[in-house]
């Protein structure tokens, strides 16, 4: 098992590597082409997207909120407590900036992708909207949006899958539980056990469908979110003398051209980037398919919903993550990583038992992006082959969840970040192609 993780890891390293430039152009790249093409008004009208949010319209599918909570539910997760130590420890504090920039530039990524998955979208036979970047690059796209849509969908097979969150919540539980001490198994088995657990708490859920992951993730999101913001207030606040100076180091550190990260100083911008959409997806398509099943009439009412995505995710609970863990100098510890690094950094801040809250936080937060990704996965298969067989996907999805649990945490950060870098490509093509139709619909409305 040992020797094939060890081949697994040095595999998507060199197949990531020619990837994460692609992926640098077209969502960087990409991002700011939109945001000057929007004359900037998307983020102006973050005010605007709170009202909306909590307005309903009396028609078929989720609601504003319903679409938010699942997509947060979805990103804001261990890709904020485990992928931020990631990369600070691969780059250092001045990965932050990067990851600060990308999450503003994917909020206009956000804006324009899911108001096109409410523009076009198709039915269900009962009626239900069924949008997606699937459906905005066939209908949208005649010619050649359908060759772009199976490529997306298929990558999306993998993209979507569990791996990164399994992986972390069992490390997680094994870390701060320890539990051969008071059952010897030994840490294989225990992850066997663990996989298996959380396969059957998913199936639970998931297997209800749309409705009933949104049912949950809506009251488990606002809850979680606020939860951990306070916890990490607290913290800061009772470090308030290392702030700025965390600030400080942030910026310098950023801006080194001598970092030590592999690759450099566009090393890190790399890394910042790669982290960035890890974390809020900006530019992948996963949240235009929780967003085009919403009540919206707008596209662009949709849109400007869900911006707030990577603000909540990237720029509120991952710098929280980051500052915690620069302020408590785990990051320094070179034999740290992942959520190990931030338990370490919330146990020296809290008392000492702060790694344990964090286990609490981690399981909800774990546990909701383990039920909301399930549904992307049964859309992606749903597309290519039928809607109805999309739905045994989740059998596939369930599998992955004990796999995930055995093998290292560079093995799923490459698999992740290779699906997501094949899925961004496609997505921001027809993004960008179809950005005009977006636009129409902006002037129409006298926004710009």
């Amino acid at each position: 098992m040992n020797k094939l993780i060890s081949h697994l890891e040095i595999l998507f390293s060199r197949i990531i590597a020619p990837l994460e430039w692609v992926m640098l152009f077209v969502v960087i790249g990409g991002g700011v082409f939109l945001l000057f093409y929007s004359k900037f008004y998307p983020l102006t009208q973050i005010k605007k997207a709170f009202t909306l949010l909590l307005r309903n319209e009396k028609k078929k599918g989720i609601s504003r909120f319903q679409a938010l909570s699942a997509v947060l539910a979805a990103t804001v997760g261990l890709g904020n407590i485990s992928g931020v130590a990631i990369a600070i420890h691969m780059g250092g504090p001045g990965v932050l900036v990067w990851m600060w920039l990308t999450a503003i530039i994917g909020c206009i990524i956000k804006f324009f992708s899911c108001s096109l998955s409410v523009q076009f979208r198709e039915q269900t036979p009962q009626g239900e909207p069924l949008g997606g970047p699937m459906y905005y690059m066939t209908l949208g796209i005649k010619k050649w949006g359908k060759p772009l849509a199976i490529w997306f969908s298929i990558a999306g097979f993998f993209g979507v899958l569990p791996a990164f969150t399994a992986n972390q919540l069992t490390q997680t539980f094994i870390n701060v539980v320890d539990p051969n001490q008071y059952l010897l198994l030994g840490d294989l088995r225990w992850k066997i056990v663990i996989g298996i657990v959380l396969s059957v708490i998913s199936a639970t859920v998931i297997f209800g469908g749309i409705k009933s992951i949104v049912r949950v993730t809506s009251s488990m999101v606002p809850l979680m979110v606020t939860l951990y913001f306070m916890m990490g207030l607290f913290i800061i606040i009772g470090n308030y003398s290392s702030f700025f100076p965390t600030i400080k180091l942030i910026f310098f550190e950023a801006f080194n051209t001598k970092t030590a990260v592999a690759g450099g100083f566009w090393g890190l911008i790399i890394l910042g980037v790669r982290r960035a959409v890890f974390s809020n997806e900006s530019g992948v398509g996963n949240a235009p398919m929780y967003h085009g099943q919403s009540q919206s009439s707008k596209g662009t009412d949709e849109g400007l919903v869900a911006m707030l995505g990577p603000l909540l995710d990237t720029i509120l609970v991952c710098t929280i993550t980051g500052f915690i863990i620069i302020i408590s100098g785990a990051y320094k510890i070179t034999d740290l990583n992942g959520i190990v690094l931030t338990l370490e950094a919330f146990r020296i801040l809290f008392y000492g038992f702060g790694d344990i809250l964090l286990l609490i936080m981690v399981f909800v937060f774990g546990i909701s992006t383990l039920l909301t990704y399930s549904y992307y996965g049964v859309k992606c298969f749903g597309f290519v082959t039928s809607q109805k067989i999309g739905n045994y996907y989740n059998y596939f999805y369930i599998g992955s969840i004990i796999f995930s649990a055995i093998v290292s945490v560079e093995v799923v950060i490459g698999l992740i970040d290779i699906a997501f870098a094949l899925m961004c490509i496609p997505n921001m093509i027809a993004v960008i192609w179809l950005s005009p139709k977006v636009k129409k619909e902006m002037q129409s409305r006298n926004w710009i």
